[in-house]
């Protein structure tokens, strides 16, 4: 039986983020997770799972020497990001020149993120990384938390970290109950070779079954995602790869433009989730194990690494002042700084995600109206970009 101060369940992007910014204050972590990330080949193809990776994440992973690592794999920059329905015209353009910055984001592969942050940890004399590592009980006790793996090892955690994403172990082990519900759509996702170059703007286009997005990736690729029925996103991938190519040239936007090659193409099904609490007594949730979020604008891990920057923030304090790190009471701070923050962006993307879906008669001329006073907002654009971006207004 081994003890530790902080056990991170799960070593994604998020729990690997954690374990970094937890280092240096005097604490023994220890970080589990099942699989390690394939090595990043730059022959290979973009993965399908990607992310938006916004300025102020991008900050978070610098100061943990993490960013450079990415940008020396690969990510693409966008600086400009396009929101219309039906005619582009009637849409509104986001620039990074509006709001001060370089660019508005960058679009990274998951992998590539948990790659840069898992070098990170691993060279942290205070983190121990235990990969390969299945779970087979993990018996939740208020700072004394007993997790025992498949090889008989039993760590026994002061405070122990839900890291482990949306169908969180850790969370059910500590009686953490959730609210969720599906959404009436599935995303089908295409990383594809196009005819052009890198792009810097990415664009989603709403119509009345969903969402329409294109991500630009490095080089010639770039990521479709095509929000729809769960029938018809079944449908689609039944497709050839000629065929669906050609169903996404007859039904994506013009500007577009030609598709080379299909290299790899996904689904999945999209819930809501938040957990009715953050923390308990010596437990505490972060990322996906605590929220997931309609991935519209791609904030899913941007909130992630928040969590990380607060909890981080909020548990170097108590062990500089001499507290109680795995006490509910400090770890309150973090819930009430995140909760209601998280629980704002996951109503607001619901809020475009009903709100576009239809093709009401009077709504669909607010909703164009709408985006076109967004175009022409001035000072009010460039906080509302800053908000999304988690820059300082």
């Amino acid at each position: 039986m081994e003890y530790v101060d902080i056990l991170i369940v799960g070593g994604g992007m998020v729990g690997s983020a954690l374990a970094s910014a937890l280092s240096g204050k005097g604490l023994s972590i220890t970080v589990l997770e099942q699989a390690a990330p394939q090595p990043f080949d730059p022959a290979q193809a973009p993965d399908l799972r990607v992310s938006a990776i916004s300025p102020a994440s991008a900050s978070l992973l610098d100061g943990l020497g993490a960013w450079q690592r990415i940008l020396a794999m690969r990510a693409a920059p966008y600086r400009r990001m396009q929101v219309w329905e039906d005619q582009e015209s009637n849409g509104t353009l986001f620039d990074a020149a509006e709001a001060g910055v370089d660019a508005l984001g960058h679009i990274v592969e998951n992998r590539i993120v948990q790659l840069a942050t898992t070098a990170c940890l691993q060279e942290k004399d205070d983190i121990r990384y235990l990969c390969p590592a299945r779970i087979t009980n993990i018996v939740y006790e208020p700072k004394a938390s007993r997790v025992t793996l498949e090889d008989g090892s039993v760590l026994v955690a002061r405070l122990l970290v839900a890291a482990d994403g949306a169908r969180s172990q850790v969370r059910d082990a500590a009686g953490i109950g959730i609210t969720s519900w599906d959404y009436p759509m599935h995303a089908l996702v295409a990383s594809c070779e196009m005819d052009y170059g890198q792009q810097d703007i990415t664009w989603q286009r709403f119509t009345a079954t969903g969402p329409q997005a294109f991500l630009p990736l490095t080089g010639n690729h770039a990521s479709l995602v095509w929000y729809n029925t769960p029938t018809e996103v079944k449908r689609l991938l039944t497709l050839s790869d000629e065929a669906l190519v050609s169903a996404f040239c007859a039904n994506f936007p013009q500007k577009l433009g030609g598709i080379r090659q299909l290299l790899a193409r996904g689904s999945f099904a999209l819930t809501r989730r938040h957990a009715a609490c953050y923390v308990k007594d010596g437990v505490v949730l972060a990322g996906d194990a605590a929220h997931t979020i309609h991935p519209l604008a791609g904030q899913g891990v941007n909130l992630g690494f928040q969590d990380v920057a607060v909890l981080a923030e909020v548990i170097g304090h108590a062990v500089s002042e001499g507290r109680d790190f795995a006490d509910a009471s400090v770890l309150k701070s973090y819930e009430r700084r995140r909760k209601p923050a998280n629980l704002a962006m996951q109503t607001s993307m619901d809020a475009f995600c009903y709100g576009f879906a239809n093709n009401i008669g009077p709504l669909k001329a607010a909703r164009k109206l709408g985006l076109k006073l967004a175009d022409k907002a001035g000072p009010l654009k460039r906080e509302v970009i800053r908000y999304a971006l988690g820059l300082p207004r």
